[in-house]
């Protein structure tokens, strides 16, 4: 049992890759596999499963919708391809203004585009249509950024959509299977309160070590030792 799972915790973002790539090992070795990250927590998560599975790995730009005056509080999320998700009760909770949601999600779209272009470096995104997704986060807390990012993938026509976090809400986690084929949370511990309780070391991923993973060769996968 590795100290993660004794603790309760993860050391950090990797090793909770490279336990959720575990769970998701079925996928491994397969030439339609394609696992995407969720910036930027997301992507050295989804870089170890995609070391695990021997798959390639893209980005997909998200952006958490904050309520105004309260930037931590996410009340939605907006992908890349323009789509939104609010949600309207926790909007109304804390009486949100209509006109500066609007400057919210006017900013946070100016601040998308500018990641795609950074992390991307004029690369076209990769073909969906047909393959199996696996679109990971570091963890699912209201799931708002997970959604908005799983419906946009769904206009694409994979052949199969997966969700995974190494940690997630219980019902978070349950929510989300509406919105997929399957939902793997590695963990679901009570109370969840927090994605970064669960990780020994949570600090903020930067941009360049975004684009360090991504810069790092595709994976062809093959034949595994045992087989050959």
């Amino acid at each position: 049992m590795s100290r993660a799972r004794s603790a309760g915790r993860f050391r950090d973002r990797r090793e909770g890759g490279r336990v959720l790539g575990e769970k998701l090992r079925r996928y491994g070795g397969r030439t339609d596999v394609l696992v995407l990250g969720l910036p930027r927590g997301g992507v050295p998560v989804a870089a170890e499963v995609a070391r695990v599975l021997r798959a390639p790995l893209d980005v997909f730009v998200v952006r958490k919708i904050g309520a105004p005056r309260l930037p931590e509080l996410a009340i939605g999320a907006i992908a890349a391809g323009g789509t939104l998700v609010l949600n309207e009760e926790i909007a109304r909770q804390v009486g949100v203004d209509r006109e500066a949601l609007q400057e919210e999600i006017a900013r946070e779209s100016r601040e998308l585009e500018r990641r795609d272009r950074l992390y991307r470096g004029g690369r076209p995104p990769p073909a969906i249509g047909g393959r199996t997704v696996i679109l990971v986060d570091d963890g699912l807390a209201t799931g708002a950024t997970m959604r908005a990012a799983a419906e946009t993938i769904r206009r694409e026509r994979p052949a199969r959509l997966v969700l995974a976090a190494p940690v997630g809400a219980r019902d978070t986690c349950e929510e989300m299977r509406a919105y997929a084929d399957e939902v793997v949370c590695a963990a679901t511990p009570e109370p969840f309160l927090a994605v970064g309780l669960w990780y020994e070391e949570f600090s903020q991923t930067s941009d360049e070590e975004v684009r360090e993973a991504l810069a790092a060769p595709l994976v062809t996968p093959g034949p595994r030792p045992a087989d050959r």
